[in-house]
């Protein structure tokens, strides 16, 4: 019974649904929520799935092919040749780094040279799906140290390419020896991948992207999900078929197709199937540590995966020195790329079969490998409660001393909001004190003439170096909430005579600047999406002036209700978006009395269907009058107030801007 396809499916579905978030709730993250489901579940715990470590793995290879495909598409040439120097220097560096220092501790362990350098090789690579998966999460994927990261993760996958290429031609005298007999020598099998790998990016260029142009046109869009699942279940396995890894195809497919002008249908099309699938894939890794050989040499798989995990830290640490990234970034290079990764288990399998090495050697090996992803989640958390917060104190560099001369106006942070404000004083002579915390943004403005004071602006010292005590206006333009609201609870404290004008990201923001006694606030988008609003009016027909007196006259009322419900914010969510749908429906009664004739200057394009809808959505937006069904009001009729859907009382009070 267990055995049955539906069977393990709901089991493997349910130690997601079941230990995800309970992780999750544990600050653990997804990823080590999924590994421990495997292992609860696995053949060497509850035996619920699979009857050994092998086995379990195929379930779920799926979601790496899936994952890989997706990679693919991103590696544009653009993007590659951005990432050059990352990607050849760093990558190359760390897989040549980490196979040398691999192969030469094999070596000291009595190892063959041959099976010496493909351990080396294979032990070399990281994974692609557990260190996206964990970047992501925590929003550092964009990061100095995650884009290295991404790198030699790219790196490392298109590495995969030479390495089962070379495999074959370390195997045994031996075994090349049977090879031969058998008409496969190493040098023809090595021939055989690269010949299988060229004829894939051939027929994706010339079969692939017509029949996908073909496609498009039948404006199916399950027809077009289908065939891109097609797609990448054919390839997977006709790679299979000649003896290469379905995961490698797949990625090389994405990238044949990542200048395609279908990459983004290809992308939305997948992204559904690729979260659940990778999911799964890590409970299978999980129920593939094979406990029977953890049990009987405990130590000796305890100190290869400390062995391993260690000397890849040290790798990536140096590189990661010696390629100029800050502390920081460093040891997130290091901790993120410090396991094996799912590459291994493909090229021990591919190593075995090709008498590289035995499986006396493999076993062990794919024990080590499934142990070192369990420690990646483990060290991030490490990472960030306890590194980072040391290294990242310790890297600033000191604040700049300032040499202020009363200017009237400080201005914390000097980013894209910032600017605006400080190059329009600049323009008009009126000299101001500029704080930001980002070094980059310093030095950069500096070379263009315009002086920046480096320093965190939370700290009293360096706002009262600034002269606070002095200065007339404090305009608080930084963009990490927390850190803006603790600015404005300070300087409101210790400088009352001085006037706050603060830039806020949402509503939450704006209520939060209001509690700390700002009163001049400023939502940061609010003014270029009014001036999109009007322009849009005006393209479909209100004249100009009407445009801008209708988004004039909507802002006045806006911020009243917005004044008006700051004292309802954080009490009960069902009052708030109550009496937020009560003013909605005020405002929408006050523009109607204001702009009785925005459907007269329309009338002449009236009989356009598709101008009318247009218009008809533009006015709805803007809370105008909604015409009858066929013909447009008078400009004297006032119907009754459209009455919007109302919100849950049970949500979060997170309205929109």
């Amino acid at each position: 019974m267990t055995d049955s396809v539906l069977v393990q499916a709901f089991i493997y579905l349910a130690a997601a649904v079941l230990g995800v978030p309970l992780a999750k709730r544990l600050g653990l993250g997804s990823v080590l929520g999924y590994l421990l489901s495997g292992v609860i579940i696995g053949p060497f715990a509850l035996g619920l799935v699979g009857g050994e470590g092998h086995s379990v793995m195929h379930f779920a290879e799926f979601g790496v092919v899936m994952m890989l495909f997706l990679v693919g598409l991103e590696l544009r040439p653009a993007i590659l040749w951005q990432l050059r120097r990352p990607i050849l220097g760093l990558g190359g560096l760390q897989v040549a780094g980490t196979t040398v220092a691999v192969a030469a501790a094999a070596l000291a362990l009595g190892v063959a040279w041959r099976p010496a350098l493909a351990i080396g090789m294979i032990l070399a690579m990281s994974s692609t799906a557990i260190v996206l998966q964990s970047l992501a999460e925590k929003g550092q994927l964009k990061s100095p140290g995650g884009q290295s990261a991404f790198s030699i993760l790219l790196f490392q996958d298109i590495s995969v390419i030479p390495i089962l290429a070379v495999f074959p031609l370390l195997a045994t005298s031996a075994a090349q020896t049977a090879a031969k007999d058998a008409g496969h020598p190493g040098w023809l099998q090595a021939l055989m991948v690269l010949g299988a790998v060229i004829g894939l990016i051939a027929a994706g260029r010339y079969i692939v992207r017509p029949a996908f142009r073909l496609l498009a046109q039948t404006r199916l869009r399950e027809v077009f999900t289908a065939a891109t699942l097609f797609l990448v279940v054919g390839i997977a396995l006709l790679m299979q078929l000649v003896g290469l890894s379905p995961a490698l195809g797949t990625f090389l497919a994405g990238v044949v197709l990542a200048e395609s002008e279908y990459r983004h249908e290809l992308e939305s099309d997948l992204e559904p199937f690729k979260g659940l699938l990778l999911g799964l894939f890590f409970i299978s890794v999980g129920a593939q540590i094979d406990f029977a050989i953890v049990g009987d040499r405990p130590a000796v798989i305890a100190g290869l995966v400390t062995a391993v995990v260690a000397g890849k830290l040290a790798v990536l640490y140096a590189l990661g020195r010696g390629f100029g990234l800050d502390r920081p970034s460093r040891w997130l290079l290091a901790f993120s790329l410090s396991q094996v990764g799912e590459f291994a288990f493909v090229l021990l399998s591919f190593g075995v079969s090709s008498k590289v090495f035995g499986s006396e050697l493999a076993s062990p090996l794919v024990a080590v490998v499934a142990l070192s992803m369990v420690t990646t989640p483990l060290l991030l958390i490490l990472l960030e409660r306890v590194i980072l917060p040391r290294v990242t104190s310790t890297a600033q560099r000191p604040a700049d001393h300032i040499t202020h001369q009363d200017e009237a106006v400080v201005i914390a942070g000097f980013g894209r909001f910032g600017q605006v404000v400080g190059r329009l004083l600049r323009a008009n002579q009126i000299p101001s004190t500029v704080l930001d915390l980002d070094p980059n943004m310093v030095e950069l403005l500096g070379r263009l003439g315009i002086k920046v004071h480096y320093g965190d602006a939370a700290r009293p010292e360096l706002l009262h170096a600034a002269g606070c005590d002095k200065a007339r206006l404090f305009v608080l333009a930084v963009d990490d909430v927390e850190a803006s609201t603790r600015i404005a609870e300070h300087v409101h404290r210790a400088y009352p005579h001085l006037k706050i004008l603060a830039r806020a990201r949402n509503r939450a923001h704006y209520y939060a600047l209001r509690h700390a006694g700002v009163q001049h606030i400023f939502r940061e988008t609010m003014g270029s999406a009014l001036e999109m609003a009007a322009e849009t009016l005006h393209q479909l027909g209100v004249r100009a002036y009407t445009a801008q007196r209708m988004t004039a006259a909507w802002r006045r009322h806006d911020e009243r209700a917005l004044q008006e419900l700051e004292s309802l914010w954080g009490g009960d969510a069902g009052v708030y978006f109550a009496q937020a749908r009560s003013m909605l429906q005020e405002t929408e009664r006050l523009m109607r009395a204001e702009n009785p004739e925005v459907f007269r200057e329309v009338e002449a394009e009236w009989d356009n269907d598709s101008l009318r809808d247009e218009v008809l959505e533009a006015v709805r937006a803007a809370g105008a009058p909604q015409p009858a069904a066929e013909t447009p009001p008078a400009p004297e009729t006032q119907p009754a107030a459209e009455t919007q859907p109302a919100a849950s009382p049970s949500a979060a009070p997170t309205p929109p801007e």
